[in-house]
């Protein structure tokens, strides 16, 4: 998602600095766009970006955002500005953002939605911060996003705690249509899933994206026989459940969405393949759990 990201944001005329920590990657990316210029080391990241410099990361939640936001701490400036992209838990995102102040830096999370296609060639950004920080990108999110697909939404922390209830809200829709699927082989296992989605994807009131994806799901394999059971989650559907918890707000079809992934792992249903396969027509996902 962050190499597809990088090459919207190069399409659109910004110029940027990339690196992976993979020399390989970095060099493939660079060969896609003029706009690149790619380097091999975070001190050789900072020779080239002109201060004060804005540094916007795409990694895994969790530790891999504590590493790399350590290392650059260790190299950038004071009034650098790094961003955190990816799909990081709201209270260390808070946490992260007190610390990086006091150490003089800025700091924006930014929740970005779209998946992979998304990223590529319109994504959806909810971002929390400072208002003067979201402001200065705020022309590239315009470039890089859908149209009216981006927003300040609070101080820091709001953007992945917006992102975070989003992702549960999608459990809930994704649960929905694979119950729907279910049923519907139960009645009758010759069923046509690719035209019955196909229908439900033009015109119908549970019309949109989810159900292009699925449509665009049983094209490839009519009867997901391929498709694993197990669903895989990153955590941000349970985060939401927890938060749902401490608030007090009741989240039923949230809940039962978190519960069937961890029952995925023990039975197999024709609902499980087809929320597994939403989660790799969208994301790539596979069927791992980082929790």
């Amino acid at each position: 998602m962050g190499s597809n990201l990088a090459l919207n944001m190069a399409n659109k005329g910004h110029e940027l600095v990339v690196y992976n920590r993979s020399r390989e990657k970095t060099e493939e990316l660079v060969k896609e766009n003029k706009n690149f210029k790619g380097v091999f080391s975070l001190e050789e990241l900072k020779k080239h970006l002109p201060p004060p410099r804005t540094v916007w990361v795409m990694v895994s939640s969790g530790e891999a955002v504590n590493e790399t936001i350590k290392e650059l701490t260790q190299i950038l400036e004071k009034g650098d500005l790094i961003i955190d992209g990816g799909n990081s838990y709201y209270k260390d995102t808070i946490h992260r953002a007190a610390e990086l102040e006091k150490q003089g830096f800025r700091f924006l999370d930014v929740g970005t939605s779209g998946g992979i296609a998304g990223a590529r060639n319109g994504a959806c950004y909810m971002v929390g911060g400072r208002k003067e920080d979201y402001q200065k990108i705020e022309l590239l999110l315009k470039d890089t996003s859908v149209k009216d697909g981006y927003g300040y939404v609070g101080p820091a922390g709001s953007g992945h705690f917006v992102k975070m209830v989003h992702n549960g809200i999608e459990y809930g829709m994704m649960q929905s249509i694979g119950e729907g699927f279910e049923l519907l082989k139960q009645h009758n296992p010759q069923a046509d899933f690719t035209t019955i989605a196909h229908i439900w994807a033009n015109g119908s009131i549970i019309r949109g994206y989810l159900m292009d994806l699925t449509f665009n799901m049983f094209q490839k394999d009519k009867t997901l026989e391929k498709q694993p059971t197990i669903i895989g989650q990153n955590g941000e559907g349970l985060w939401t459940l927890k938060t749902a918890l401490e608030l007090g707000v009741a989240v039923p079809t949230i809940s039962a969405a978190v519960n069937k992934r961890f029952e995925s792992q023990r039975s197999s249903d024709f609902a499980g393949k087809v929320i597994q396969g939403l989660r790799g027509e969208f994301g790539g996902h596979d069927t791992k759990n980082r929790l």
